[in-house]
C-alpha cells in the first residue's frame, strides 16, 4: 500500500530518480519524484514510501540529498517513456 503522500504526485510526476547512501551496507535508497509543476518529493521506500522531504524545485531537492551524502544512481525514468 502506498502512502497518502505518494498519491499527491501519482498522476503528476514527470521523472523519478533513485538515490543511495553508499556508506551503509546494504546501501540505503531514497526515491525522488519530480512533478510537472517543478516541485520535487523525496520518499523513503523502507518506510512505506513516506514523504520525507519536498521542495519547490529540483536544485533544492538535489542539494538536500547531496548534503546528506546521498548519490544518484545513473539514469532517470521519465513518465513519458512508460506511456
Amino acid at each position: 500500500m502506498l502512502s497518502p503522500e505518494l498519491d499527491l504526485v501519482k498522476d503528476n510526476w514527470q521523472f523519478s530518480e533513485v538515490w543511495i547512501d553508499p556508506a551503509l551496507s546494504p546501501p540505503y535508497l531514497l526515491l525522488l519524484l519530480g512533478a510537472s509543476d517543478g516541485r520535487c518529493h523525496i520518499y523513503d521506500p523502507a518506510e512505506g514510501y513516506r514523504l520525507i522531504f519536498q521542495s519547490d524545485n529540483y536544485d533544492e531537492a538535489q542539494f538536500w540529498l547531496l548534503e546528506d551524502e546521498y548519490e544518484p544512481l545513473e539514469g532517470r525514468l521519465k513518465a513519458s517513456e512508460l506511456i
